[in-house]
């Protein structure tokens, strides 16, 4: 599967041998990318979200969710720290794990969410999963950092998958 392919979905950079990378210039390239990134990912996947407050989470989220055909508003889950989008094709669990600060209490709701996300055969869409103290080798990373044209999003594949 080679997820870097369509790179003018999001005004790429274009990838490197191992990792995909974009420049997200705007709201629409990284929601862009999040349509990209949905169609593309296997059904059943755990993207993991990095990146500092504002760097583009939630938007990427949104993205997921239109590919998906979720027509609900999407909003970053920081209080409620978990929303199920089951009417989604497929279906999409959004996590934010930035309250909590303790990672057994983060691995704890991962799990039970997981748990939840498979049976449903959802996308599962992670951030700030460096709250986490497991180790998720199963998962995609993605990476959005700030750069002086918007954003760089950088997308790691699973241990044991290739780009």
């Amino acid at each position: 599967m080679n997820l870097c392919r369509d790179a003018e979905a999001s005004g790429s950079l274009g990838p490197d041998f191992t990792q995909c990378v974009w420049e997200l210039e705007t709201l629409e390239t990284t929601q862009r990318l999040g349509q990209h990134l949905a169609k593309q990912l296997p059904r059943g996947s755990i993207l993991l979200l990095q990146g500092e407050l504002g760097a583009g989470k939630t938007s990427l989220v949104q993205g997921l969710a239109l590919a998906c055909g979720i027509t609900e508003p999407i909003t970053s889950p920081t209080f409620a720290l978990a929303q199920h989008y089951a009417d989604g094709n497929p279906p999409l669990v959004h996590l934010d794990l930035y309250r909590l600060e303790d990672s057994g209490s983060a691995d704890e709701l991962f799990l039970q969410e997981e748990e939840e996300a498979r049976a449903l055969g959802a996308l599962m869409a992670v951030e700030w999963p460096e709250r986490l103290g497991l180790q998720l080798p199963e998962a995609w990373r993605l990476e959005l950092t700030y750069i002086q044209t918007g954003r760089r999003a950088q997308l790691t594949p699973p241990k044991n998958a290739s780009t």
